[in-house]
């Protein structure tokens, strides 16, 4: 059989599905096809998951409906009430992968309540799911700003042409922090305005949440489920400052990245210098900036001797969107659960102008392109160098664009407004995945099988592709400097069979899909976990809570070196008294 027969036979059937509980007839997924009630969804599966990845049979105690007052036996005819949850999300692309979440949970008999803006841009008021809390703010951020975000990309590619000087990195450093200042305070602002409306406040407090589910990129939340009261889990590979890990665990930089160092984890000497100098502005960021723009309502609403960081390192648990099929290998903490992917899924059938345009493409297949949530097209110029690589491709071409079409597009490029990029990505005649570098995209081209090509433009999406090209499954290109000859080989050694790239994605997705449970199943325990225990404290190391004298032990060792110093001193003291001992009786002796 022809290699390329061979790997269309491999896409069209995928992966193996992953060994997931649901093939335990006790697990949730197998009670609700079963015919049982959504409700009781979710607390009696045979095997746990705990914080090593073992696997243990939980004893008859641990499954009790004595132990879990919400945890019903099978067959059991009393209702399951469910567990009423607060939810403070992120707009845009983060709301997109928390809904998720909220649709599993509401599925499972969960009553859900979302804190939103009155601006915002993807949280819809009016659903089925969930009981929206909306609040107005006077300074919406700009992050639910379409507009915005179109003259933001702009900016930065212009500084980008700057060639890679210190006034370029200069500018562009500006550019993000303004930006994240702006955001923070609106944050600030909402989570104050909450605070301060009393009827609201009250009306919180008599709704005894068991749960507050929050994304920590922006501390409202944060704040909020802090000043509550509640069991805190966190939807998450972001906080206020950088990447999650380097609040409650081990972050060595001599092998771990920071975020906007575009090193992968073997760093030669000068990796080693750019990385600590982007932990540096991370440092900033926290200190100069985030704190004390959330410090005025922590001070007022929760305790003036704390801050937002210790807050969020405070958090029962971190569901945390990577796994380490995706991310560099580094230490972790007990309450950190990797769900990398939980928002993939099997593909559907496409429409039928689309499934008749992929099927007009024959042996050759198509390419998808889709700049994600945020970005919907890149400035005029460089949508023209795409559309000329695109237009010399015998691939055709579905192309996710918003805005004037260019002028130098091909017969065989299709441009739409919206795409089901799922289901696109599933699809047996798809070969890669032009991509901006954003997390949702990059885990459902993994989850399919696509090898992917990066055009990263803005935040982490650089740090993304630098994981991909470490893995051997993607080509990264530099928007700033992109020409139709570069993006065109570029294409082509991606969908040339003969190069590695799709070999090692193929093992990639096989590795991501082989868990014993899904990551979304993974999530729903998790949270549900956290409820029926009120906490996950067990769970949680107290580190955050020492000074930094202490966590590193300098205390100790000032101690240890003071001792040492002691009795080095006291010996030299003793060594020169019998010195002079020892000279006076000699001299004695000579007289």
């Amino acid at each position: 059989m022809g290699e390329g027969r061979m790997n269309n036979q491999l896409r069209a059937s995928r992966f193996p599905p992953s060994l997931s509980l649901s093939a335990i007839p006790s697990f949730s997924r197998l009670a609700a096809r079963s015919g049982i009630k959504s409700a009781l969804l979710g607390h009696s599966s045979t095997l746990q998951s705990f914080p090593s990845g073992h696997r243990q049979r939980p004893d008859n105690a641990a499954t009790s409906p004595n132990r879990h007052p919400r945890c019903l036996p099978l067959g059991s005819s009393t209702t399951f009430l469910g567990w009423k949850i607060l939810v403070y999300p992120v707009d845009g692309s983060h709301w997109l992968n928390m809904d998720i979440l909220l649709r599993e949970l509401h599925q499972r008999g969960h009553k859900l309540t979302v804190v939103r803006s009155a601006n915002s841009w993807y949280i819809p008021e009016n659903t089925k799911h969930y009981t929206p809390i909306t609040i107005h703010v006077d300074h919406p951020s700009s992050l639910e700003d379409p507009e915005y975000m179109a003259s933001f990309l702009k900016r930065n590619i212009d500084i980008q042409r700057g060639q890679g000087s210190i006034w370029s990195f200069m500018a562009l450093q500006k550019e993000v922090i303004t930006l994240l200042e702006e955001s923070h305070k609106s944050s600030a602002e909402m989570v104050r305005t909450i605070l301060e409306d009393k009827k609201l406040v009250k009306t919180l407090k008599e709704s005894k949440y068991d749960l507050m589910l929050t994304d920590p990129g922006f501390a409202g939340g944060v704040i909020l489920g802090t000043y509550l009261g509640l069991p805190m889990v966190f939807n998450v590979r972001w906080i206020t400052n950088g990447e999650g890990h380097f609040a409650i665990a081990p972050s060595p930089l001599s092998y771990i990245p920071t975020i906007g160092s575009r090193v992968s984890d073997k760093m030669s000497f000068a990796n080693k210098m750019k990385n600590i100098l982007h932990f540096g502005i991370g440092l900033y960021i926290d200190h100069l900036l985030t704190r004390p723009l959330y410090q005025g309502v922590v001070s007022e609403y929760i305790d003036p001797n704390t801050s937002v960081y210790s807050l969020i390192q405070g958090a029962d648990l971190w569901l945390m969107r990577v796994d380490f099929v995706f991310e560099f290998p580094r230490p972790t903490m007990p309450n950190v659960v990797y769900i990398g992917g939980f928002q993939c899924k099997p593909s559907k059938p496409l429409p039928d102008d689309l499934e008749k345009f992929v099927k007009s493409s024959g042996d050759h297949g198509v390419v998808i392109m889709s700049l994600g949530t945020l970005l919907g097209s890149l400035v005029p110029d460089v949508s023209k160098v795409v559309a000329s690589a695109f237009a010399r491709l015998p691939q055709k071409v579905i192309w996710r664009h918003v805005g004037e079409k260019p002028s130098t597009l091909g017969n065989n490029t299709l441009i739409v407004d919206w795409l089901p990029q799922n289901d696109l990505l599933g699809h047996p005649k798809t070969k890669a995945f032009v991509t901006h570098g954003g997390t949702n995209g990059i885990y459902e081209a993994i989850y399919h099988g696509v090898p992917m090509l990066g055009l990263p433009l803005i935040f982490d999406q650089f740090d993304n592709m630098i994981r991909l090209e470490a893995r051997g499954v993607a080509q990264v290109l530099d928007v700033a400097t992109l020409n139709v000859d570069t993006l065109t080989q570029a294409l082509r050694d991606i969908l040339d069979e003969n190069q590695p790239y799709q070999k090692n994605m193929r093992r990639m997705s096989s590795l991501h899909r082989d868990t014993p449970l899904k990551p979304v199943d993974s999530a729903i325990f998790w949270l549900e976990f956290v409820m029926r225990h009120k906490g996950a404290v067990h769970l949680r190391t107290e580190s955050y809570k020492l000074p930094w004298y202490s966590y590193y032990c300098i205390d100790v060792l000032m101690l240890i070196l003071s001792l040492f110093t002691a009795v080095c001193l006291l010996l030299v003291l003793m060594i020169k008294a019998l010195l002079k001992v020892f000279v006076k009786k000699r001299k004695a002796k000579k007289e």
